[in-house]
């Protein structure tokens, strides 16, 4: 039979570990352990009713005796397993002395698929942009009409928007120069993207929820692919559309916002974070519906039936100031 005791904890040990541990690297744990005083603590011990031999008794000791100059990581295991699920500041070693530890490879798997895999949850379901529509469905719907649609950006006049005082383009990636999650132009676009670069020169950039979002493309790697595959910058961001600033988009053009042209295919995001930030909106139709997965053909679908329902109830687009006949730039026939 057994009973608990509650008793006074003088003192602890306890095995110091490095806060939040690298993965694939070597962590060296203080095998010796240490000794803190902790003041008004109470700790349970289990104590059997039957009394123990002196002999017991004296085994017992000298067996905590051993334990407390240990060097034999394996005795204190248990320890090892509890602490670890805690963040515990490194320990701070006292003059001359040194550590002694071994060696724990923590033979974890690579995470890049959670980065991937987060990335891509992401793109399908924007809850930033969720977040906005509730605002823009009550009370800020004139953010959501586009100054412009066309089919696709073959239909847009480059030369009538340069000449109308615009200073540069800004490009959405996905479904709008690119089909869903590739890294390279959509073959039937090249013309006008070669077309837009001879009149505005090196003011063109991408600004993605995809390539060049720092949560979804921290190392950049897919930005400098999309890069090299369309000779076009994209500018790296902190801010998801259509939440977010339009400070990186204003410190790569060097000019202020509304001297540019947003191109998405959008309204809920490319179009809201255009007009939020006073730039000329162009809504084009999307490239492909094969690669993109249901839930945003979905979502899609239902932004485009607002859209046209608010269009077909008078709902104006915010005017600019630039062009105040947005017509002109569109052409009749895609270049």
């Amino acid at each position: 039979m057994h009973s608990i005791s509650i008793g006074s904890w003088q003192a602890c040990y306890y095995y110091p570990l490095p806060k939040n541990p690298p993965f694939h690297s070597k962590v060296t744990l203080d095998s010796k352990p240490r000794k803190i005083q902790c003041k008004n603590c109470s700790f349970l011990t289990l104590t059997a009713t039957n009394s123990c031999s002196k002999e017991q008794e004296k085994k017992r000791n000298h067996f905590n005796s051993e334990n407390t100059n240990c060097s034999n990581l394996e005795k204190h295991k248990p320890f090892q397993d509890f602490y670890s699920s805690f963040e515990i500041q490194e320990p701070q070693f006292e003059e001359g002395e040194e550590e002694i530890g071994s060696v724990i490879d923590w033979d974890i798997p690579s995470i890049m698929w959670w980065v991937d895999f987060k990335a891509a949850l992401g793109q399908r379901i924007n809850l930033e942009g969720i977040t906005c529509s509730v605002g823009i469905l009550s009370k800020y719907r004139h953010l959501v009409m586009p100054h412009v649609s066309v089919p696709d950006i073959r239909y847009i006049n480059w030369a009538e928007l340069k000449n109308s005082g615009f200073k540069g383009v800004v490009f959405d990636k996905d479904n709008t120069i690119t089909v869903p999650y590739s890294l390279s132009l959509w073959a039937p676009l090249a013309s006008s993207i070669e077309q837009c670069k001879l009149v505005f020169g090196d003011n063109i950039a991408v600004f993605s929820n995809s390539a060049g979002l720092c949560e979804y493309d921290p190392d950049g790697r897919k930005a400098s692919a999309l890069e090299d595959a369309i000779g076009i910058k994209v500018i790296r961001h902190g801010g998801k559309k259509p939440g977010g600033n339009a400070e990186e988009i204003e410190n790569n053009f060097g000019c202020e916002s509304s001297r540019l042209i947003m191109v998405g295919d959008r309204p809920f995001t490319d179009i809201v974070f255009g007009n939020r930030h006073g730039l000329f909106t162009i809504l084009t139709e999307p490239l492909s519906h094969t690669e993109e997965p249901l839930i945003v053909r979905q979502v899609r679908l239902l932004e485009v039936a607002i859209v046209k329902r608010w269009s077909e109830k008078g709902l104006k687009p915010i005017t600019h100031g630039l062009l105040t006949d947005p017509m002109k730039c569109v052409n009749n026939e895609p270049l």
